[in-house]
């Protein structure tokens, strides 16, 4: 904006570029966007704005960017009104270590050898270390600074539930905490988003479903209802959400574990940008665990991204079976240092008891080793506690000596030790085995008797809203003046067909409420209301003031 010139934004998704833009031009920015979603006419009418110097803002995706019309257009405008700089948003998606590896951002190597006095600026919420370096790397940035802010969200409170009936643990959590608020459910697989969508629908919930699955038309309709309308929850794949910069997203539910840290933090992450209070809850189980490990050795992947991908499964795995503070675990994964004790995470509110689980580790690795590591925890269990199924009659395990000696302990215990062990790297599923278990070197020492293992104990079942709190950031629902603030703010979003956070963020009416503003003088010194607001909202919302106060 300070710059001379126009400002080109290369941007991975189209929803993305739609929503900044229209932001934008709230603002009273000249903003613009090129991609597929165009026809002819208008991608010629932006691109003669462009040449005429009438834009501050083009974002353009990577694709665009490297078509060699675009670049010829480039060159003609930096001959001419010059460009500003250009900034690489999402730059994670040029690691391909990274959760979102796009191979077209390894080619914007070219902004730099075609255009070497235009600034160059890459963004993105979520890299670790290695990801930054390679960013660096890849897109020849190594004489830039870096500026890494802090990675922690103070305002999310983040939760890890045992899996048990995994939907109807969504639904208590949902009743209790989010009724009428918008936020995303990510599964696994296109049948079980699917599946989950059309369940929460018959339980009376405004739930869409998203996934590369769907045809464009239903995939575009169902995500602009998501941005537009409130209260709808979004059930998809990971192919929904980055992008995705909807303020007032109030929770985001994950029902299968996600495949590392950073898109844990990443899908977690579009969950209260208006930095008022939003939850991350997670469901998580043995079979997760299992299905997940299953699912990266199976792949194609060569050995050493298999490597690096299984260590940033095991830090998922850790940060599911912690129990220390979420936030300080988060952070310390990202390299940077948190006191813990957060007072927004399930094991701060309710610390987890740890038991002297030796004996009970020492039984299960034994288990498995004399039953042929090809063997699932279900069947373990049911040896150790002197179950006689068929399975355990036809492989004559009922002679095996760990037979029947854990019954010290319950089916849902041995469920957990089993997959502590696993996330703990004391054992691995074999694929080739049907998720059979095996002993890996870390079990040596502790059937030596020279280890003990200690693990987390599992909660009874959480006493419902144990953890609870309210979301909505102004007290209830019933709210009059709140309510008459969001209608206000939907109206005027449907006059012009944007999402209403486009008008305003939820923050930015919490803090009017607080404010209470008579004039327009008053009414600027809200955070969020601009000088084009103002003049644009501005005697819109002192009226719904107004009528409040008069009993209107």
């Amino acid at each position: 904006m300070l710059r001379p010139g126009v400002g080109i934004v290369i941007s991975p998704l189209i929803a993305l570029m739609q929503d900044q833009v229209q932001a934008l031009l709230q603002l009273g920015v000249r903003a613009a966007f090129l991609n597929s979603s165009m026809d002819a006419d208008n991608s010629r009418r932006v691109q003669q704005q462009l040449l005429k110097g009438e834009l501050d803002l083009l974002y353009v995706a990577p694709e665009r960017l490297l078509n060699e019309h675009f670049l010829g257009l480039l060159t003609r405008l930096e001959a001419a009104s010059g460009v500003a700089l250009f900034a690489i948003d999402e730059a994670h998606c040029v690691s391909q270590w990274g959760h979102d590896f796009r191979p077209d951002y390894r080619a914007l190597s070219i902004l730099h050898e075609r255009f070497p006095d235009v600034p160059r600026i890459a963004l993105t919420a979520t890299a670790d270390a290695p990801t930054r370096g390679e960013i660096v790397e890849r897109l020849a940035l190594e004489q830039a600074r870096q500026f890494v802010s802090s990675f922690d969200r103070p305002n999310i409170r983040y939760r890890v539930v045992q899996k048990n009936n995994a939907r109807q643990q969504l639904a208590a959590f949902l009743d209790s905490e989010h009724e009428n608020d918008a936020g995303v459910v990510y599964c696994l697989s296109r049948k079980k988003v699917d599946e989950t969508a059309l369940w929460l629908r018959e339980q009376g919930w405004d739930a869409l479903p998203y996934h590369a699955g769907l045809d464009n038309e239903t995939r575009a309709r169902n995500q602009s209802r998501f941005l537009r309308e409130e209260g709808v929850v979004m059930v998809a794949t990971v192919a929904f959400g980055m992008g995705i910069d909807k303020p007032n997203v109030r929770f985001v539910a994950h029902l299968d574990l996600p495949k590392s840290m950073e898109a844990y933090y990443q899908e977690t992450g579009r969950a209260g940008r208006d930095g008022l209070p939003a939850n991350a809850w997670l469901a998580y189980g043995l079979g997760d665990v299992v299905s997940m490990r299953s699912m990266l050795d199976a792949g194609e992947a060569s050995e050493e991204r298999k490597r690096v991908e299984r260590q940033k499964l095991d830090a998922l795995l850790g940060y599911c079976e912690s129990t220390a503070c979420r936030h300080q675990t988060l952070l310390r994964y990202f390299g940077e240092e948190h006191p813990g004790g957060c007072g927004e995470c399930d094991n701060c509110l309710q610390p987890p008891e740890t038991w002297d689980a030796t004996q009970a580790a020492r039984m299960a690795l034994s288990c498995v080793y004399r039953t042929g590591q090809c063997f699932g925890a279900g069947h373990l269990s049911d040896v150790l506690l002197g179950k006689q199924t068929a399975q355990v009659e036809r492989h004559d395990h009922h002679r095996q000596s760990t037979f029947a000696i854990g019954k010290a302990w319950d089916a849902t215990q041995w469920s957990s030790v089993f997959r502590q062990l696993i996330a703990g790297g004391f054992l691995t599923a074999d694929i080739a085995a049907y998720g059979g278990l095996q002993l890996t070197e870390q079990a040596r020492p502790v059937l030596r008797g020279e280890q003990e293992v200690w693990l987390r104990r599992d909660a009874p079942k959480a006493k419902r809203g144990s953890v609870a709190r309210t979301m909505h950031p102004v007290g209830s629902q019933e709210d009059g003046l709140w309510q008459a603030l969001k209608a206000k703010r939907m109206e005027l979003a449907r006059e012009q067909g944007v999402p209403p956070y486009v008008i305003f963020h939820d923050s930015t009416l919490v803090e009017m409420m607080s404010l209470h503003p008579r004039t327009l003088d008053e009414m600027a010194r809200v955070s969020g209301v601009g000088q084009a607001k103002l003049a644009r909202y501005g005697d819109a919302f002192l009226k719904v003031f107004e009528d409040a106060a008069n009993g209107v």
